[in-house]
């Protein structure tokens, strides 16, 4: 089972993120833009929550005002459950099944060093069984007679 590390590495380095203090039309548009489901929202270099289409679309019409009059921070997510380099997919599947959530920050000394979705997590067990499966099928077809 891989760890998120090895997940990182094979994802690559790209964060996408917005400060708290930008309007959520912006960020709205730099997650359509990236055909991404989250922001992280980082501030003084700091994870201080993260931005899902979730949270746009449970929390800005309560706010009764234009998106373009919205900041991030009114609706982002401020309690973010995050990983650490170490964890496994096992981990992660586990937190994120735990919390209802569907991505994950991954923090290494109190910084941002990327993120892991879902979509990554499942990918990573399908190709992990289709790798056992392959095994097994080579193993009982070239048996010695």
């Amino acid at each position: 089972m891989k760890t998120v590390r090895q997940l990182l590495h094979e994802k690559g380095p790209d964060i996408a993120s917005v400060g708290p203090d930008e309007s959520l039309f912006d960020a709205m548009q730099l997650m359509a833009a990236n055909n991404i489901g989250a922001l992280l929202v980082i501030k003084a270099n700091k994870l201080t929550g993260i931005l899902t289409e979730r949270d746009f679309s449970r929390k800005s019409y309560l706010l009764n005002k234009p998106v373009k009059d919205i900041l991030v921070k009114e609706v982002m997510t401020h309690q973010v459950a995050y990983v650490n380099p170490d964890f496994t997919n096992k981990d992660c599947m586990a937190l994120i099944t735990e919390r209802r959530i569907r991505h994950l920050p991954v923090l290494e000394n109190d910084q941002v060093i990327g993120i892991i979705s879902i979509g990554d997590l499942v990918k990573d067990a399908i190709s992990e069984h289709q790798f056992i499966i392959h095994q097994l099928e080579r193993y009982i077809y070239s048996t010695p007679e």
